[in-house]
């Protein structure tokens, strides 16, 4: 057999019988398997029964013609991709035309030429059969890229809970510090309610008229301050008042500087009016009376402050293990999705990392907000590493015309030039062994990728920018 012609499965449709005896003589001898039928209605059937890989078909038959029998054909969703060779007596260009219209392949011109019928078929079986390849590669493709989506995500998912190991023993103790700051909170309401409150009446007794004003002008500046210190603030405060009080020979300098700066009197001001109090032999008892009298207050807020803090931590902690299954676009505030991140990281980032937030009004954007928070969390924990726990974070967020730009800038040691083109390459890391997969940054990649966005990179010593662009709506223009 002839290398063009591929062994096929061959309907034959001719109402005269010579004909038909001929085609299918000519064909059988090139190893083909034929059927023969002489009319259009017993052709139907055959290609409905056993769908051939190519059809030769007369025009001119009784009942239904040739043109018929192609439109039925190829109206029906098992026989629409056969091949159709017309052959025909017909030579009008008219004819020839609307065979191609109503679905032919070919058109073959009776008397025809064996070589040229052997030649046709041949070609139309091996473009078939191309044809077959193609679709099944195709469905394969289909197949192997929908598998690589659901790799994608269960990697994305499987570094998230990765990211969330390693975050654990951080969140626990960023639980427990509100926690403990609530129960210590409520000993103090129930201790004062069980013996400062008693006591309130001999309290007033006991301080002179002259001070009571003092008392409650200390009250009223405890609660007016706004102004929250840190714990190196207070140290700094407290160590200037034991200077001031030494300096006025006013005894307990050290305890009534610690009383002073819980009581927010610190201010030069406000504190050379209570110089003549503190001079006074009962001026400490007043001052330990008045703090004494503010515990129910600072414990309140101490709670309100703990409560909000704990439940940001748990929204934080639910919004990051939350995984939607779906692939489903969303409006998300991009803000919100970083700030869960920096939530998460607060242990890590307040041993030494200063957070530097520039947020511009931005709109929410279409995306995936569960992914993109993945990528949040792989550039922040990147630059934490980068910097060592210690540094200056930086982060951006603007928009720019049509698309919301994100840029993460970290002090750290910087990413080699030679290192800078493989950074998003899968398993490439530049931590030590153990210390990460590899599989961040490409991750990365290819959340942003499909969101149809970038990302760039800029690193010198002592500065590396990631600077991501993401349009606000997804469409097909992207």
């Amino acid at each position: 057999m002839n290398q063009l012609n591929a062994q096929g499965n061959i309907l034959v449709v001719d109402d005269t019988p010579a004909n038909l005896r001929l085609l299918v003589e000519i064909l059988q001898q090139q190893g083909y398997l034929v059927r023969p039928v002489n009319n259009g209605k017993l052709a139907l059937s055959a290609a409905q029964g056993l769908p051939p890989d190519l059809i030769l078909l007369d025009i001119f038959m009784p009942e239904l013609d040739g043109y018929q029998v192609c439109q039925q054909l190829k109206s029906q969703e098992k026989t629409k991709d056969i091949p159709i060779i017309f052959i025909s007596a017909a030579n009008e260009v008219i004819d020839k035309v609307k065979a191609f219209q109503v679905g032919g392949v070919d058109y073959i011109t009776k008397p025809f030429q064996v070589e040229e019928v052997l030649v046709r078929v041949a070609t139309h079986l091996n473009l078939c059969l191309l044809q077959k390849k193609l679709t099944q590669k195709n469905e394969d493709l289909t197949e192997i890229i929908e598998q690589l989506t659901r790799t994608q995500e269960q990697l994305i998912q499987t570094e998230k809970m990765a990211a969330l190991g390693n975050l654990i023993a951080g969140i626990a103790h960023e639980i427990n510090t509100p926690m403990g700051a609530i129960r210590s909170s409520i000993e103090n309401i129930a201790n004062f309610f069980e013996l400062q409150l008693i006591n309130l009446p001999k309290i007033h007794d006991e301080i002179s008229l002259e001070f009571q004003e003092d008392m409650m002008q200390l009250i009223q500046i405890f609660q007016q301050q706004t102004e929250h210190l840190s714990s190196r603030e207070k140290r700094q405060i407290r160590k200037q008042l034991v200077n001031i009080l030494e300096t006025h020979q006013i005894n307990q300098a050290d305890e009534i500087a610690d009383t002073l700066v819980d009581l927010g009197v610190y201010q030069s001001k406000a504190l050379e009016n209570f110089l003549p109090l503190l001079k006074q032999p009962e001026g400490y008892s007043v001052l330990e009376k008045t703090y004494k009298l503010t515990t129910l207050e600072t414990s309140t807020k101490t709670i309100h402050t703990a409560t909000e803090r704990a439940s940001k931590i748990v929204y934080a902690l639910k919004s990051y293990a939350y995984f939607e299954s779906k692939e489903t676009v969303i409006k998300a505030n991009v803000i919100e999705g970083i700030e869960t991140i920096l939530t998460l990281y607060h242990n890590q980032l307040k041993r030494g990392v200063e957070v530097i937030k520039n947020y511009k009004n931005i709109p929410l954007i279409a995306c995936y907000p569960d992914q993109l928070n993945q990528v949040w969390t792989n550039l922040i924990n990147n630059a934490i590493h980068a910097m060592n726990n210690q540094g200056i974070l930086i982060i951006n967020v603007w928009q720019e015309e049509q698309r919301l730009k994100v840029s993460i800038t970290d002090n750290g040691h910087g990413i080699p030039l030679e290192m800078q083109n493989k950074i998003f390459e899968p398993f490439f890391t530049t931590k030590s062994q153990g210390e990460g997969s590899g599989l961040g940054l490409d991750i990365v990649k290819k959340i942003i990728n499909k969101h149809h966005g970038t990302i760039e990179l800029n690193s010198t010593f002592g500065k590396t920018t990631f600077t991501i662009s993401l349009p606000i709506e997804q469409n097909q223009d992207n």
